[in-house]
């Protein structure tokens, strides 16, 4: 974490601590950077202004070294073009100040866990939710009545959602992974694609994507019985 503000640096590390995380603390990018060059690190908070070495400039020196870590700007600066420059110099998520501890401690686990599963867990071409057939490849999403086609963006926010499901994931998350930006525009065309992709799961009552007011979605998905539903239904993957 690069923070030149020491006391809320001390403040936001000591929470991460407290949450279980190993915190390397910096006071400017110059540092940082020295550091990253040393070991081996998960995850990159940056402050933007900082002293020495921008926070920009910090993630682009940063990308050509590792074009895989997670970067999560913090910033007092929240016009829509500071947010931009923080997307084009590599970050992944850029959150403005003030901020809650639990805002904070969502989007560096939605980050981590983004990681891990990119790691972990290749992503599966078919994946079963509740009793849908999600094909990720083709764009297509097959229940015990109908096939349905995504649009592509569709798609990509069922995946998203499918990631984090049963966690509470923020909008910007979404925003980011889907459109590389997060405005005013993009997301009302997130609160749309939602709406269509709550219509198409509705045959399924278990599936709900829950709207969590000035934070995010919620995707609830209970686990499903694959045997019970061969017992009772056609087989999802049957002509």
């Amino acid at each position: 974490m690069v923070e030149d503000d020491i006391s809320l640096g001390i403040v936001v590390s000591d929470q991460l601590r407290s949450d279980g995380y190993t915190v390397t603390l910096c006071e400017n990018g110059s540092e940082a950077l020295r550091r990253f060059q040393e070991d081996t690190y998960h995850l990159c908070i940056l402050d933007v202004m900082l002293p020495v070495k921008d926070g920009f400039t910090l993630a682009r020196d940063i990308r050509k070294q590792n074009t895989e870590i997670p970067i999560l700007f913090l910033s007092a600066r929240s016009m829509t073009e500071d947010k931009i420059a923080g997307f084009n110099a590599g970050g992944d998520d850029y959150l403005t100040k003030p901020f809650s501890a639990e805002e904070l401690q969502l989007r560096v686990k939605a980050l981590l866990k983004r990681v891990k599963l990119q790691v972990d867990s290749p992503e599966q071409k078919i994946v079963q939710i509740g009793t849908y057939i999600f094909d990720t490849e083709n764009f297509t999403l097959k229940s015990p009545s109908q096939l349905i086609t995504l649009t592509k963006k569709e798609a990509m926010i069922l995946r998203t959602l499918n990631k984090f499901k049963n966690q509470l994931i923020p909008r910007d998350v979404i925003l980011n992974s889907v459109w590389g930006q997060d405005d005013y525009f993009v997301g009302r065309s997130l609160d749309v694609f939602i709406t269509k992709l709550r219509k198409y799961l509705k045959e399924d009552p278990r599936i709900q994507i829950t709207n969590v007011h000035g934070v995010g979605f919620k995707f609830e998905c209970e686990e499903w019985v694959f045997s019970y539903y061969i017992s009772k239904q056609a087989h999802p993957f049957a002509a």
